[in-house]
């Protein structure tokens, strides 16, 4: 069993994950969504909670939909 996660928390791993499975860097990434790349660095630590906005551009980024992104970060925040 490991350690829940919060929120915040789930969605920067799966952020994390998506982008290293696309072989992108956080710079990359940053420069595809229009987010800087430090911003992009505390959204994978879980260190902040982003605006929609910002999910939409990371999600459309990663080319995924926000509700892909949602599940799977619900999915981590459920396993208890």
């Amino acid at each position: 069993m490991g350690r829940r996660l919060e929120p915040q928390e789930a969605l920067g791993q799966v952020v994390r994950e998506l982008r290293t499975d696309r072989g992108l860097t956080q710079r990359q990434l940053g420069q595809a969504a229009d987010v800087n790349e430090t911003w992009v660095s505390h959204i994978e630590a879980g260190r902040t909670n982003p605006a929609w906005g910002t999910v939409a551009r990371l999600a459309a980024a990663l080319d995924v939909s926000i509700a892909e992104i949602a599940q799977r970060a619900e999915r981590l925040t459920d396993d208890a």
